[in-house]
């Protein structure tokens, strides 16, 4: 048994990037591939943000403030759905043409949303949004780990997560400036110079490794379809539990019964195919697994914050959308500000577990003080409990992100990446998801019952009729009493106690986190070694694939133990929590 499985092993091993030793960049040539890598990322951070303060508006001229929470949450689904698939292509066939597909499609749903004169088309260019926003996200960080090594890859990721929090501040105030303005259409027209710049700054200084020819991979057909399965059942189950259809209904019963029969049937695949999307035998490296699960917390808490607050400072605030997005500016500097500083210092000392452990209990607090705010808050208090946000993130995101990278080898890192980032998507997607759609059907109750209690107060009095649908901050700000303390009344109670549920999902992040071992980073780019010594075993002559005796078996055994010792020596790492090799797979 144990010779097939090298045999085996010898053929998953000979992909095209096994076959060669990554190339080490020059300083000079990293910086331009740098700079195209972040004019990307900042297009898709960008546009994740740019909407926040639009958002408002949008629904309110396209009628469908009822539908509110799908303008964020299918972006997120189609990106998060994605990105596993981007990493294990990306790392089977190469980075580069896959990234600018990408940023193509990303700019085919930008034109579909431009043009949108109702929800249903304005959604489906978000789904295209996400599609290539995916890829975007996910192949720049795998592009990065492949040509710096981790010893030297915290300033780069800091970097990327600052990068992350400017056009966090950016896009809610250029959302609310274009919005005042030439419209919130110009959101999406504005990606397109941002689009043809990162694909010129892709095709000129994106210079990966060549890719030695080898037998053509497999492609994990099947398993894609399940996770995509799996991640929209998890949505939508959050998305339309207790709001478009009642728990228990036959509706929810029925994805919740196909996403547990995917999830069991995506296990059974992924143990047999030999390129896994999501290989499972990730989940057996201890730092991968803490920071995944952390990240799914953290995921869950921000984008249920990000996504909604921007229209909550608006409503109840009752300011345009310019200032509020000066109102998040306090978050995204301190995570601007902490996310650049935690990655040289990372780089310089080499030393992490504190800061992501500091960074989730921050976030914790920040939750509950969000959750007492009240419609007669001052400004003050609503931005500082941001600014505390934001230095959680800051602490915590990119970090985790590290982490997981320098547990892996080049060869896989495409794959640990996007697959860490697809749960913290997930989390993200699922805090989107509950919080829209709990928020929103609260926020109807609210106004239903506070227009019963009104017109029973005063029945004498008749009361000017509202479209709870059709809302938009200037239709509020000009309502008269008591209608305008109504509505206001209603956003406030109708958000921020939802933040107070989700501020103990931090509290778990940090329980498991304490966990998470110190393993020194990285001081070289990882190879495989010794998937490569067991090729040479694996498709030797028939002879050697007979193990009657079991040399075989030791002979691989002692080759990869030799080649694991012979990489630590240069790299540094702590071996004891070294990932899985691809042989440590079961046979089948």
């Amino acid at each position: 048994m144990r010779s097939k499985q090298g045999l085996r092993t010898g053929e998953m091993a000979t992909t095209p990037e096994d076959s060669s030793e990554p190339e080490q960049m020059t300083t000079s040539a990293i910086i331009l591939l740098f700079v195209g890598l972040m004019i990307a990322m900042f297009m898709f951070s960008l546009n994740q943000t740019v909407l926040a303060t639009a958002l408002p508006t949008i629904v309110g001229e396209l009628n469908g403030v009822d539908q509110m929470l799908w303008v964020s949450t299918s972006f997120m689904l189609a990106s998060t759905i994605m990105m596993p698939i981007y990493g294990k292509v990306g790392d089977l066939f190469g980075r580069k043409p896959l990234f600018m597909f990408a940023i193509c499609c990303f700019l085919l749903g930008s034109a579909f949303a431009l043009i949108a004169n109702d929800m249903s088309m304005l959604i489906f260019g978000r789904v295209l949004q996400g599609i290539g926003g995916g890829g975007m996200m996910i192949l720049a960080q795998s592009i990065i780990a492949s040509v710096v090594p981790a010893s030297e890859r915290g300033k780069y990721m800091g970097i990327m997560g600052s990068a992350f929090a400017v056009s966090s501040v950016a896009g809610p105030l250029i959302g609310g400036w274009l919005t005042e303005g030439p419209g919130w259409r110009w959101a999406f027209a504005i990606n397109f110079p941002l689009g043809i710049i990162a694909l010129i700054a892709a095709a000129i200084f994106l210079k990966v490794p060549k890719r030695a020819h080898g037998p053509r991979p497999k492609i994990d057909v099947v398993g894609m379809a399940l996770v995509s399965i799996v991640t929209s059942c998890i949505v939508l189950v959050s998305a339309w539990g207790g709001h478009d259809y009642e728990w228990g209904s036959w509706q929810i019963n029925g994805l919740i019964i196909v996403g547990v029969l995917a999830i069991a049937g995506f296990i059974f695949v992924e143990l047999k195919v030999s390129e896994p999307v999501i290989p499972l035998y990730l989940f057996k490296n201890r730092d991968f697994l803490l920071c995944t699960i952390a990240g799914l917390f953290i995921g869950v808490a921000m984008f249920g914050v990000l996504s909604y607050m921007p229209t909550y400072l608006q409503m109840v605030h009752g300011i345009d959308a310019t200032k509020a997005g000066l109102m998040m500016v306090p978050m995204m500097g301190t995570m601007l500000i902490s996310s650049t500083l935690i990655g040289f210092v990372v780089s310089r000392t080499g030393k992490y577990k504190k800061y992501p452990l500091m960074g989730v209990l921050i976030i914790a607090a920040a939750l509950v003080l969000l959750s007492q705010l009240k419609a007669e808050s001052a400004a003050w208090e609503t931005m500082g409990c941001l600014a505390l946000l934001g230095l959680g993130l800051g602490l915590s995101m990119q970090t985790l992100v590290l982490v997981v990278q320098n547990a892996f080898p080049v060869a896989m890192v495409g794959t640990a990446t996007a697959s860490n980032n697809y749960f913290r998507q997930v989390g993200a997607t699922l805090g989107m998801a509950f919080i829209g759609s709990v928020f929103t059907q609260r926020l109807l109750d609210n106004i239903k019952d506070g227009m019963s209690g009104l017109a029973k107060a005063n029945p004498a009095q008749p009361l000017p009729k509202i479209s709870s649908t059709g809302l938009t901050p200037e239709i509020v700000s000009n309502m008269p009493e008591p209608l305008h303390t109504l509505i206001i009344t209603s956003y406030n109670d109708a958000l921020v106690p939802l933040f107070l549920w989700v501020a103990p999902l931090a509290v778990l992040g940090f329980i498991f986190l304490c966990f998470l071992p110190n393993t020194p980073l990285a001081q070289t780019l990882k190879t495989d070694t010794a998937k490569r010594e067991l090729v040479s075993v694996g498709t030797g002559s028939s002879d050697n694939l007979k193990d009657a005796s079991g040399s075989l078996a030791d002979s691989s055994d002692s080759l990869a133990e030799k080649a694991r010792l012979k990489e630590s020596t240069h790299d540094g790492t702590d071996n004891t929590q070294r990932p899985r090799d691809r042989d440590s797979r079961p046979a089948h």
